[in-house]
């Protein structure tokens, strides 16, 4: 949840720890801080609110250094202040620690730590790990590094976690168990981050510590791993594909109107090497030695969380529309607490968009331990849902940094559908003509996608009519109704308007009491699928005096005499129309919390990659 940043080296390490820092915001920004050694000692600075208030309070003081370690935050235990701030020091004073995650089992340790005379500042787990580091290296007389070993084999929960002691200026120490951490190797120098998006513009060799892993990084030595067993690993050296100009915001105002109108190009990079143009024959690289036991699993049961887990609910669609494979989908939160049914013949299909979320993780170790096969679909490389699955497929989105998913979204759903009609046609379930006519609509919908942004300043004067209310309603029916669902979520995200998505169908059964002439309803009404049945759910809520906004079909005639505002979509394969008429929410949503004064890259209480639980 988290974001986490070290630099040792030649270099001053402040301005390369802030502006780490700053790239990795979207973690987390309730506060943040930085500690810095030099020949003085260590300075701890850190602030309330984002990486700006930091340096503001920073101005005015010595930042001199080569070596530092900084962290902006998500609050889990401890209201976001000051004190809450990381980094968290020992009682001594000597080392300061940053940590991304939870310690479970911190109220115990913290317990017996205040009977050996202990005295904690804070409300934070993080602190009483530092301390426990401490006791340790003071009472057994033994180096920083095996320490922070013998603290973290005592430790329940998950961490990534930087340490760095008084007086050592050229060293600290990285360990992971459940939370992502990436070491840059450059020249004479080291750094560390919760992912590349820092170190990209210093070095393109990384190395992924693994859950269970301990580096230590000394600018003037190679880097040494070990596990907490004491177990030596060779690091393992890799090439960053991230490119520099993929993490700035390009020209745009922020990040997620960047990132929605780079979706046309994120679908083309999803849909590169994986249709042969020629006999539009599908191939997903990352799951081919897996593709019988996937036609012939009993089940695939989809894991995922927030808006994954509405691309999970089209997968749910697309596979038992076209393959004929029974879906289930679950809340990975959930999924894992309820002892569920799990068997050997079972396909456990995880979406993420980072990777690291911590719910989707525990659901594929449970199912693991029962014997599933394991898939993912994710979108950062290297991440640990790919690691620990037995194969999968990478969405190519590109780096998403706005917190509210968009791009990430339609890759999902893009990466669904090749696998479902892959199956679909190899179980014989569909014909050629369905498969290559599928396949052919694909490849129009970045095209069309183009065409719906183009309508940015329509949707924008519609979001000023709507901007002031206090409840939305989203109704969809069949493919759309996953549409409705993520189409609320955005709103609320963002604006902090609630709203609620339903299937179409069942306002009646309850919703419709809500409708009045205050009540805005956006519709999904496109003239594939339930069209007709829509249609009749429109006509329920102008009964009632709803004032609708309509997403429809072009050259639609019959919603646009209903609606008070209609927003035209291409039209296409009812399966594929998600990727379309997903687009004007995104934007609705957007212009909505901009004129609500909201930071759409940042909104309240949340973060980009949930990696706690």
């Amino acid at each position: 949840m988290c974001g986490i940043v070290g630099y040792v080296g030649g270099k001053q390490a402040y301005p390369i720890v802030v502006k780490g820092l700053k790239r990795l915001e979207y973690r987390g920004y309730d506060s943040s801080g930085v500690c810095i050694g030099n020949r003085e000692g260590n300075t701890v600075l850190k602030e309330k609110g984002k990486v700006s208030d930091l340096e503001a309070y920073a101005a005015q003081k010595d930042t001199s250094g080569s070596i530092a370690i900084g962290h902006t935050r998500w609050a889990t235990h401890g209201v976001p202040n000051q004190i809450n701030a990381h980094p968290h020091v020992s009682g001594d004073g000597k080392l300061s620690l940053i940590h991304n995650g939870i310690i479970e089992n911190y109220d115990s340790i913290k317990k017996a730590l205040i009977n050996k005379g202990h005295t904690f500042q804070s409300d934070t787990d993080t602190e009483v790990l530092v301390h426990l580091i401490e006791e340790i290296k003071n009472h057994e007389q033994v180096s920083l590094f095996e320490s922070v070993r013998l603290a973290l084999n005592e430790v329940v929960g998950a961490y990534a976690i930087i340490v760095m002691e008084q007086g050592v200026n050229n060293e600290f120490i990285a360990a992971r168990k459940g939370s992502p951490l990436v070491i840059g190797i450059g020249e004479g120098e080291y750094f560390v981050a919760s992912d590349a998006s820092p170190i990209v513009e210093y070095t393109r060799d990384v190395v992924y510590l693994e859950d269970g892993e301990i580096a230590l990084i000394n600018k003037d030595a190679d880097l040494e791993i070990r596990t907490i067993a004491n177990v030596s690993k060779t690091p393992y050296i890799q090439e960053l594909e991230l490119s520099l100009e993929a993490i700035e915001k390009g020209g745009f105002s922020s990040f997620m109107l960047k990132e929605i109108f780079e979706q046309p190009k994120s679908i083309i990079d999803t849909l590169r090497g994986r249709i042969n143009p020629k006999t539009k024959e599908i191939t997903l690289g990352g799951i081919l030695d897996y593709e019988q036991k996937i036609m012939d699993a009993d089940r695939i049961i989809i894991v995922a969380c927030g808006t994954s887990w509405h691309a999970g609910l089209i997968g749910e669609y697309l596979f038992e529309d076209l393959a004929r494979i029974s879906v289930e989908v679950e809340y990975a939160s959930e999924f894992r607490y309820r002892n569920p049914i799990i068997n050997k013949n079972d396909v456990v299909l995880a979406i993420s968009q980072s990777g690291e979320t911590a719910d989707s993780l525990a659901a594929l170790e449970l199912a693991k331990e029962k014997g599933a096969t394991l898939l993912g679909i994710c979108n950062v490389v290297g991440s640990s849902i790919p690691r620990l699955t037995h194969a999968g497929s990478y969405t190519h989105a590109g780096p998403e940094i706005g917190v509210a998913s968009t791009k990430a979204f339609t890759t999902q759903i893009v990466v669904l559908t090749l696998m479902a009609v892959k199956m679909a046609y190899k179980k014989g379930a569909i014909t050629l003509k369905k498969h290559n006519d599928i396949v052919n609509e694909l490849e129009l919908i970045p095209e069309k996608i183009e065409k719906i942004l183009k309508k940015n300043d329509q949707i924008e004067k519609i979001a000023e009519k709507f901007k002031d209310a206090t409840n939305f309603l989203y109704l969809g029916r069949g493919y759309n109704f996953p549409v409705a669902l993520e189409g609320a979520l955005k709103l609320k995200e963002i604006s902090y308007i609630h709203a609620e998505g339903y299937p179409a169908a069942e306002m009646k059964h309850g919703p419709i009491a809500l409708i009045d002439e205050d009540m805005p309803i956006v519709v999904i009404a496109t003239k594939k699928g339930n069209y007709d049945k829509v249609v009749s759910n429109i006509q329920e809520v102008k009964a009632r005096g709803g004032r609708l906004i309509a997403i429809v079909t072009e050259g639609d005639k019959t919603v646009k005499e209903l609606a008070d505002f209609c927003i035209e979509v291409p039209d296409s394969f009812d399966g594929l129309s998600p990727l379309l008429t997903n687009i004007p929410l995104q934007l609705l949503s957007y212009h909505i919390a901009l004129m609500r004064g909201c930071n759409v890259d940042m909104p309240r209480n949340l973060a980009k990659s949930v990696t706690v639980e």
